[in-house]
């Protein structure tokens, strides 16, 4: 749907070719460096370029044209498709690393116009001090089958479990103060889907190895749950995404990215969507009516 910018960076690269080959093939021909013979040639070869060039900003200013033509097509039809997708639907946003405002808005905007709402916010604080979070789970001895290096695993787990199913949280209780950078909502209301963001870089060791858990967890809470990040973000989140079993959404920022994303969240079928090369399941989950969601 929205390929033509690739279309737009190729003929760019083309049209930047040719200008040097122009630029070059007048040059020599200019110093007496070719023959008569060699010269016409040349200079028909400039004769040809030119004519591609000429047919490149053709294609390229229609194709410009019909990416706008997209872009002002999906800005329209946008809240017409998501309108009451996501109503009485309560979502949970996780955020590794500070909270990243571009996408809190974009996903607040998404869940907001199908009709559900961001019931609460937390960011983790990364890297993880792993000492810390031992002296604070030994502080609580029902939590005592989490400690030790050997419980990384189902201690991420059960974040992920906790953070999507609200009620008693004990974990995020005892780790709050640890794990926790900045925090928005209560911890008890249920949610019915959520949303994963890391404006983190990618972690290694003892935090890598929590999150990935983490996010294991999230993908099978039993409800859905989502990896978002914006277009042309390096490096790349959404593989650790997929790796963690969950459905993800690139350029979440685009009208196309935030349809993705609520129909993810309403229950559509899982998936890497987008625009990037991830994108393994096309732009957009199947669209069924809105009058058939549940």
């Amino acid at each position: 749907m929205f390929d033509y910018r690739y279309h737009v960076a190729s003929l760019t690269a083309v049209f930047v070719a040719l200008v040097i080959g122009i630029l070059v093939g007048v040059g020599l021909s200019g110093k007496g460096f070719v023959d008569d013979a060699e010269r016409a040639n040349l200079n028909s070869r400039i004769d040809r370029l030119e004519r591609d060039r000429d047919e490149a900003r053709q294609l390229l200013d229609g194709a410009g044209r019909r990416q706008q033509a997209l872009e002002d097509f999906a800005e329209r039809t946008y809240p017409l498709l998501v309108s009451g997708r996501l109503a009485r639907k309560r979502v949970a946003v996780l955020f590794v690393g500070r909270v990243d405002q571009a996408v809190a808005f974009a996903v607040g905007s998404a869940v907001r116009d199908g009709g559900g709402t961001v019931v609460r916010t937390r960011s983790l604080r990364v890297p993880f001090r792993v000492q810390r979070i031992e002296d604070a789970l030994a502080r609580r001895p029902a939590l005592g089958g989490y400690e030790g290096p050997d419980h990384l695993d189902d201690l991420g787990r059960d974040l992920g479990r906790e953070l999507a199913a609200g009620g008693k949280t004990p974990l995020w209780d005892a780790l709050g103060g640890v794990i926790v950078e900045e925090r928005d909502g209560p911890s008890a209301v249920p949610a019915d889907a959520v949303v994963l963001a890391r404006p983190a870089p990618p972690q290694r060791g003892e935090t890598k190895s929590v999150l990935s858990a983490l996010y294991r967890g999230l993908a099978r809470s039993g409800v859905p749950a989502v990896g978002v990040e914006q277009g042309g973000s390096e490096p790349r989140a959404v593989p650790a995404f997929l790796r963690g079993g969950l459905s993800a959404v690139d350029t979440v920022e685009s009208p196309a990215g935030r349809l993705a994303l609520v129909l993810l969240l309403a229950g559509a079928q899982s998936g890497s969507y987008g625009i990037e090369e991830t994108a393994t399941a096309g732009v957009l989950p199947p669209l069924a009516p809105a009058a058939e969601q549940p």
